[in-house]
């Protein structure tokens, strides 16, 4: 069992990581602000799901793979690439009356359930960071280490409910007074889209 000031510092470096503006972040603010709370909370506890995958694979063994393959790597980014533009065609396609409509309660939460997986396991970066930073906080003379990194992913998870769960609650409230008009809705749907375009980019042109 690690120790409780290993387990602060982790927990305490994992709350400021999760401040830090990224993909996944801005990801829940732009969905909560168009949708709503709720829909930013479901986009959440996609995104944690996974990083239950992730933690695995670090456990595993197995998120090996995406940094030592150049194919493996390529292949996971692209492929979230190009998820990321397609839900950017939908964002710029989609009308204010459409978003209204989702506003008012009229949403798909198990599809926002599963965009936040796909988005969060199709970015190879993220099994490469767990596997370079969990690491640093095990210590195999404390038992088993697969054991020590499920551990930390978990209060990775919990830091990222936290600080994600206040990003969609005060997106969502926001959005609420945003949404009274169809400009201001076409506006942050085209922003939306605009912000997922860019994401794609930058993942498309990641490097290990």
């Amino acid at each position: 069992m690690l120790s409780l000031e290993t387990l602060i510092t982790f927990f305490t470096a994992s709350i400021l990581l999760g401040l830090v503006p990224g993909p996944d972040n801005i990801f829940v603010l732009t969905q909560s602000a168009l949708r709503g709370k709720g829909s930013g909370l479901i986009v959440m506890l996609g995104l944690c799901t996974g990083l239950i995958v992730h933690t695995t694979a670090v456990a595993l063994g197995i998120a090996i793979i995406f940094q030592t393959s150049a194919i493996a790597f390529s292949a996971l980014k692209f492929i979230g690439a190009g998820y990321l533009i397609y839900l950017a065609w939908q964002a710029f396609r989609a009308s204010a009356e459409k978003i209204q409509g989702e506003a008012d309660g009229v949403v798909n939460y198990w599809k926002l359930y599963c965009r936040g997986i796909i988005m969060n396991i199709t970015n190879p970066k993220v099994s490469i960071f767990f596997l370079a930073f969990l690491p640093q906080f095990t210590d195999p003379s404390r038992g088993s280490v697969a054991y020590q990194l499920l551990l930390l992913g978990g209060l990775f998870i919990i830091a990222t409910i936290l600080i994600f769960g206040g990003i969609a609650l005060l997106a969502g409230t926001l959005g609420q007074w945003l949404n009274r008009s169809d400009r201001t809705q076409n506006f942050l749907n085209k922003l939306s889209g605009t912000v997922f375009m860019a994401l794609a980019i930058k993942l498309a042109t990641t490097e290990r």
